[in-house]
């Protein structure tokens, strides 16, 4: 297949469908959780979840780097900016996330310098252009992003340009599936694999996850046909009491992953001894640092960092949701206070966190459909 219409055909979805359905024991709940955040946005998009048998169950796990970010690491962030200098950048989904005393938007509104950048690299060409000031780039995201920080930040150390730093929140996703298996409240059969963080790791990290906790995890693509597959992938490995990694994305997902961008993120960064995660808390080994070789471009060297630790709001129920505890539209706020206009939780913010997919597909096509008289 070449081409994204091959995996939109009709005709081919709908004999996929017909396959799980016949694979799909009548009698067994499944529980499947799709690790990564683009995959929740796709079975929302494409409504995935309205052809599968009502024994399927697809959990939401923590594949959104902005939805699991603690809120103090976003107050730290803009405390380097807010009385110095310094200008802060940071991907576009960074800039509507709500800190204790606002955004990067609410910051930006009262005067403090916050610019979007649709790269790493933009950040560094601002540095050049401005050496006046010092840029910061918020950097966030799994192993997907890591790679183009680690390359940045190996050009800004060549070139000996010291008005740039990094404020690095990248995190891992095998100690994050790690604690969810761990969690005594989670129950899962099996995992549909990360397909954006497979592209540079792989899919032997995951070989664990079925030789050692017994759960199938397929690494799949984003397309309507891609998942059902993937899904198919999955139920035949249960129905044969076999639990092994497969790769259903091979046309982009190289089993040893992608050495060139492994071998520029073991230059520059290390793993932290351990991380706070939205709704998760603490977890070890579960993010990176900037090695000790460039502290110069280390924001937390260069500045003073507060190290706040904040609550979600007690309303919220980010973190059940995250864990997939709870579906998005059981959350109390959901809907109501917290909505993509007005988030008061991360996931209602990026396009791949949970709540936010299920009020612009799901949720907007119940109320469309209330709205209709039944009479007409």
């Amino acid at each position: 297949m070449r081409f994204v219409d091959e995996f939109r055909e009709p005709e081919l979805i709908t004999k996929t469908a017909d396959e799980i359905r016949r694979l799909a024991d009548p009698k067994r709940h499944y529980r499947l959780m799709e690790v990564c955040g683009g995959h929740t946005h796709a079975i929302y998009r494409f409504g995935l979840k309205d052809i599968l048998p009502d024994n399927i169950e697809l959990i939401h796990g923590p594949g959104c780097p902005v939805c699991v970010l603690p809120m103090g690491r976003i107050d730290d962030g803009l405390s380097i900016a807010h009385d110095s200098p310094v200008i802060f950048t940071a991907f576009g989904d960074m800039m509507r996330v709500p800190g204790t005393q606002g955004s990067p938007l609410e910051h930006k509104a009262r005067g403090m310098d916050v610019r979007i950048v649709y790269s790493p690299t933009d950040a560094l060409k601002l540095a050049r252009k401005s050496p006046e000031k010092h840029v910061m780039f918020f950097a966030i995201g799994f192993e997907t992003t890591a790679p183009s920080t680690a390359l940045t930040l190996m050009r800004a150390k060549a070139e000996g340009l010291r008005n740039f730093s990094v404020f690095s929140n990248h995190v891992t996703i095998i100690p994050a599936i790690r604690a969810i298996l761990d969690s005594p409240d989670m129950r899962l059969d099996a995992f549909i694999g990360p397909g954006h963080v497979s592209t540079v790791i792989g899919c032997r990290p995951y070989e664990w996850i079925a030789k050692d906790a017994g759960k199938p995890i397929v690494v799949s693509g984003f397309e309507p046909l891609d998942m059902l597959q993937a899904i198919v992938m999955i139920l035949r490995q249960l129905n044969a009491g076999e639990a092994r990694v497969e790769n259903q994305y091979k046309r982009v997902v190289p089993w040893e992953g992608n050495r060139s961008a492994l071998k520029a993120m073991g230059e520059v960064f290390q793993l932290r001894p351990y991380f706070e995660w939205r709704g998760m808390g603490f977890i070890s080994q579960s993010a990176l640092r900037l090695r000790d070789g460039y502290a110069e471009w280390d924001s937390e060297q260069r500045f003073h960092i507060p190290g706040v630790r904040v609550t979600d709001p007690k309303a919220a129920q980010c973190g059940e949701v995250l864990k997939g505890v709870l579906q998005p539209h059981q959350c109390k706020l959901f809907g109501r206070e917290c909505t993509p206009e007005h988030p008061v939780g991360a996931l209602m913010v990026s396009s791949e966190g949970s709540c936010a997919a299920y009020f612009n597909y799901e949720h907007r096509k119940t109320a469309s459909m209330s709205l209709v008289s039944p009479t007409a």
